[in-house]
């Protein structure tokens, strides 16, 4: 049998192998041609806003995480785990350890997506260039450009959990480097979809409505906004999405293993290690099923991306098999991580047939948006509304029978559940690869536009651009299941926390203080959305003001002689966005806090579960009616029901504006907002037992 820390030492080997492979599959992409002058002229454009856009929220980021770091380095010196028990012991180490795995988790965070926006707008032009030769070509750069992002976010993830249990010994310490990520995560996110959306409603609702101009013409002054935005939101936010939901669901599942097998050293220590050894197994897969991400000249896109999911999943049962028996693990962490896995596949092609043009939801929307706006709205919305079904029953099944096969092999039914979180988000390398996939081939659309290519190019990067928007939905799904079995995981770890201290958590319904913290916790998810939406329809409005004047008081910008002014539609966006943040933020980390201290643990455990609930539905609602809605108008744009420009495209372009923050603002920030109040109450707990009014 294989030592536990043979399993530490692998992780961080397959994490340092993965960053390499990133590192060397970005220098592949830069190598392939960038076009034409005037191709490179225009992702220069969306480049500098991009970065520019990064730069102003990374530097707000960093003020945030420097407050935060001296909080936690404050509360964390103090012997809370035994504040009021006896005499109060001030550790300045644990402190600044604590803070140092905070600011990591942000830092190993912001890296990754950082590295995955760079690769992203470097490979927009390529990808565009590509389709000028084939398909295949167009593909491959796109596609390997998206595995940049999967592999370097896991990689990193991986080597500071790993780093950071070998340095400390102590998986609280990686619940705070979890923080950290999820902070990040939840304001990257928040602001990117914020930032996307404003420009993207701006621009089709002037453009494409009121002057009738195509999408991502030239012409358009918020065009190179609305393609910075899909690098912004799209990749860098989706990438600390996934990342914080990552690491959560890993450090969930450590935190159980140390305390439900502190009883026996060496078991405690096999468990702990365990989640690790499962993303060491996930990168190893996803690096295989990588290689069969390839199509033909007359191939679809969508069906080798999907080809690929599948294979790096049965790859990784396999692996998992041979890891369970090696290790000489528990039967009940192979059967867990099964029930996740197949929970993802259910969930993630289930918003596949929600939102792909293959299938009746998208037709029938399409078909109906011939009626006007209203009835593509309602008919999208209520197919959202039916698409939660599947998904609800999915996490329902994987959470009992992960639970209940731990069970049966003798282990802890709530370890079970965390593994198979685990177990789900470990193939996240593949998945991220082709999440990251969609944006690029959506700006390389928006370059081949804007840049004058031949129709031909343009039709290329338009059936391209269709399997990418399928990707994002069925990304987003797994994400959203995961963040639900994630959270049950935290929420457990809370509990574990709650009973170091003497007090056990019993969320009864007969309980006032806890019917008060469901009710507060269900208000939750919808207000945060409302919110981020708010911040949308605000933005927007001055953005197509903006445009608006500029073709008002420039004629000869829709006439084609005069150039508009991109910069300051940039720079309304970013700003806008940037100042958007703050009432998301507090619903996040100071609300629940507030809940704690005044309701107590019991009522801070009632409000977790009412915002688990109502956000998991919210959040799958929210994306899969979303891209329903996106792909009704894509279906309608290739000569469906009568084409651009017909009565039923610009219904379907009025369905699509209503869906745009909803499935890349309000219902993907949704699951990192549960998973940061879950972690905030986990971090904060013992302090919360000592110190509340009811």
């Amino acid at each position: 049998m294989l030592s536990n820390y043979f399993w530490l030492y692998a992780a961080l080997a397959t994490g340092t192998v993965s960053v390499a492979v990133a590192v060397g599959v970005y220098f592949w992409v830069i190598r392939q041609d960038a076009g034409t002058c005037r191709a490179q002229e225009v992702a220069g454009w969306i480049r500098e806003g991009a970065q520019s856009y990064l730069k102003r929220l990374y530097t707000a980021l960093t003020v945030v995480s420097i407050g935060f770091s001296l909080v936690i380095a404050i509360v964390f010196s103090l012997d809370i785990e035994n504040l009021g028990l006896g005499a109060l012991e001030f550790d300045m180490g644990r402190g600044l350890m604590m803070a140092a795995a905070f600011i990591a988790g942000g830092l190993c965070s912001a890296v990754a997506g950082y590295m995955g926006m760079t690769v992203a707008v470097a490979a927009n032009v390529r990808c565009a260039t590509a389709a000028n030769l084939s398909i295949v070509k167009a593909f491959k750069v796109s596609f390997y450009a998206g595995a940049v992002m999967g592999l370097a976010l896991v990689g990193l993830a991986v080597i500071g959990m790993s780093t950071i249990y070998l340095i400390t010994g102590n998986p609280e310490f990686v619940l705070g480097f979890s923080f950290g990520a999820s902070t990040l995560a939840l304001l990257a996110k928040a602001g990117g979809g914020i930032y996307t959306k404003t420009a993207d409603i701006a621009a089709d609702l002037v453009g494409k409505v009121e002057v009738g101009i195509p999408e991502d013409d030239p012409r358009n002054p918020a065009v190179v906004a609305d393609n910075v935005g899909d690098n912004v939101g799209d990749v860098a936010g989706m990438g600390a999405d996934i990342f914080d939901s990552y690491v959560a669901s890993t450090v969930a599942v450590m935190l159980l293993g140390y305390a439900l097998f502190s009883a026996d050293a060496a078991m405690q220590l096999k468990y702990i290690i365990f989640p690790l050894a499962l993303c060491s197994v996930g990168i190893l897969s996803s690096l295989i099923g990588i290689q069969f991400v390839r199509i033909g000249e007359k191939g679809k896109p969508g069906e080798a991306l999907n080809r690929g999911t599948i294979i790096t999943c049965a790859v990784f049962t396999v692996l998992v098999a041979i890891l369970t028996l090696t290790g000489n693990y528990n039967m009940g962490v192979l059967w867990a991580t099964l029930a996740g896995i197949i929970a993802g596949l259910v969930i993630g092609f289930s918003s596949d047939y929600f939102t792909s043009c293959e299938h009746n939801p998208v037709c029938s929307t399409a078909k109906v948006s011939g009626s006007g706006a209203a009835i593509t709205i309602i008919c999208g919305y209520s197919y959202g509304l039916i698409s939660i079904v599947p998904a609800i029953i999915g996490i329902v099944i994987a959470t009992l029978a992960s639970y209940y096969l731990a069970e049966m092999s003798g282990m802890s039914g709530i370890y079970g559940v965390g593994i198979s979180a685990v177990g789900l988000l470990s193939v996240s390398g593949m998945v991220v690869s082709a999440d990251a996939y969609g944006p690029i081939v959506d700006n390389a659309r928006g370059i081949a536009e804007m840049a004058g290519m031949p129709e031909e190019v343009i039709s290329t990067a338009d059936v391209l651009d269709a399997a990418g928007n399928t990707a994002k939905a069925i990304t987003k799904g797994f994400a959203i299941s995961a963040a639900a079995l994630t959270v049950l995981a935290l929420f457990a770890a809370y509990g574990q926390v709650l009973l170091a201290r003497g007090i056990e958590l019993t969320v009864s319904l007969r309980n006032p203080v806890v019917i008060a913290g469901v009710f507060l916790g269900a208000m939750t998810p919808p207000l945060f959305s409302a919110l981020t939406m708010l911040s949308v329809t605000k933005n927007a409005f001055k953005m197509i003001d903006e445009i608006r004047k500029q073709f008002r008081l420039h004629p000869g910008i829709l006439a084609g002689t005069q150039k508009p002014d991109y910069a300051t539609c940039v720079s309304m966006a970013a700003q806008g966005a940037l100042t958007s943040l703050i009432g998301p933020a507090f619903l996040a980390v100071v609300f629940p806090l507030l809940i704690g201290f005044v309701l107590g643990p019991e009522g801070l455990g009632g409000f977790l579960g009412g915002s688990i609930f109502t956000g998991i539905v919210f959040a799958l609602l929210m994306s899969n009616a979303g891209g329903l809605w996106d792909n009704a108008k894509k279906f309608i744009e290739t000569g469906q029901y009568g084409g651009p420009h017909s009565e039923a495209h610009h219904a379907a372009v009025v369905g699509d504006t209503v869906g745009d923050p909803f499935k890349d603002t309000a219902g993907p920030s949704i699951n990192t907002l549960i998973t940061v109040m879950t972690l905030v109450s986990s971090l904060f707990a013992p302090l919360i037992a000592m110190f509340h009014l009811f």
